[in-house]
């Protein structure tokens, strides 16, 4: 782990140097929101516990969650462009297709294994994916959510190409941790609101396929303002 820790803060260093300071986005002085690396097996973590899951599969439902939230990111978090949520989403998409697909196999093995049926496993697996989407979905720390994200997606565009699986294991708990509503810390009476994008979306199945938003299906996402 030692090895991945500075790799991520390679990346981070990189990210520092092109770009502005998240922070500045929205607080004065913002939440601290990090927290120590994860195996998969923590409450909360991967929405869903996984028995018998191994080493691999863990990984690759770490590495699935973060590729969700970030995804949501790119959703509900385009009212402030400085973050580039969409654009580092995009980037990380091309740069870690190969694990990606590879973490989504590992995944379908892993429901097809533990299900009676191969149609069962599939109906688990897109359960899981519905699930792992709707755990993202927040209103009242939808600030944090998207200056978090923000700052993984960029760390993500400069992690080497084969570990973004470590990536998601260092950076999960701050993920899961931007849910939790918490304002400014250098002012705590300053609270400052913007309006909030729709989070309806996230319950309805038939809008995903894959991780992927379906606009045949439901049309376009609707973001806030």
């Amino acid at each position: 782990m030692k090895s991945v820790r500075t790799l991520i803060a390679g990346a981070a260093f990189a990210v520092a140097a092109h770009a502005a300071p998240a922070s500045a986005q929205f607080f004065f002085k913002s939440p601290d929101l990090a927290g120590p690396a994860v195996t998969g097996t923590e409450p909360g973590i991967v929405v869903q516990a996984l028995p018998g899951a191994t080493g691999d599969e863990l990984r690759a439902a770490l590495a699935w969650n973060l590729r969700a939230g970030l995804n949501v990111a790119a959703l509900q978090c385009q009212f402030e462009p400085t973050l580039l949520t969409l654009n580092n989403y995009n980037d990380l998409l091309d740069t870690h297709a190969d694990e990606l697909k590879r973490s989504y196999d590992v995944l379908a093995k892993y429901f097809e294994r533990s299900a009676k049926t191969k149609k069962e496993g599939q109906t688990a697996l897109d359960q899981f994916g519905t699930r792992v989407y709707s755990s993202f979905s927040t209103v009242s720390a939808q600030l944090n959510f998207c200056q978090a994200a923000g700052e993984i997606g960029q760390e993500a565009v400069f992690t080497p190409k084969g570990h973004f699986g470590e990536l998601a294991q260092e950076r999960m708990r701050k993920l899961r941790n931007s849910l939790v509503p918490a304002g400014e810390r250098q002012f705590p009476r300053s609270i400052y609101q913007r309006p909030l994008a729709s989070t309806e979306p996230f319950t309805r199945p038939k809008c995903w396929r894959k991780g992927e938003w379906q606009l045949k299906r439901c049309g376009a996402y609707p973001l806030g303002a």
